[in-house]
């Protein structure tokens, strides 16, 4: 078997190390089995959502609006999406 070093985050780590204590298995059976199966030990897939998937990456965006998501009409005229005029090559300048 190959060995691959990995850093993960501290929670992951907690919830690794625990669950190794629990059942009296080495760490590195515990990610083997979590690496192998596609959701988190115990749940089925139907219980896992797209939005428990994702979680983590909500909010981690810097710098955009707080109501982007509810005024998207709004923001892309703003900003100059989808124009092919004069705006849309100022806008590229711009962020260039």
């Amino acid at each position: 078997m190959k060995t691959l070093t990995v850093r993960l985050p501290e929670k992951l780590v907690a919830e690794i190390e625990a669950e190794s204590r629990r059942r009296n298995v080495p760490k590195s059976n515990v990610v083997r089995e979590r690496l192998e199966t596609p959701y988190a030990v115990g749940r089925q897939a139907k219980d896992v959502s797209t939005m428990d998937l994702i979680a983590d990456l909500v909010g981690s965006v810097k710098g955009l609006p707080a109501n982007l998501s509810s005024r998207k009409k709004y923001y892309l005229k703003k900003w100059g999406y989808g124009k092919d005029g004069p705006d849309r090559r100022r806008l590229s300048r711009r962020v260039a």
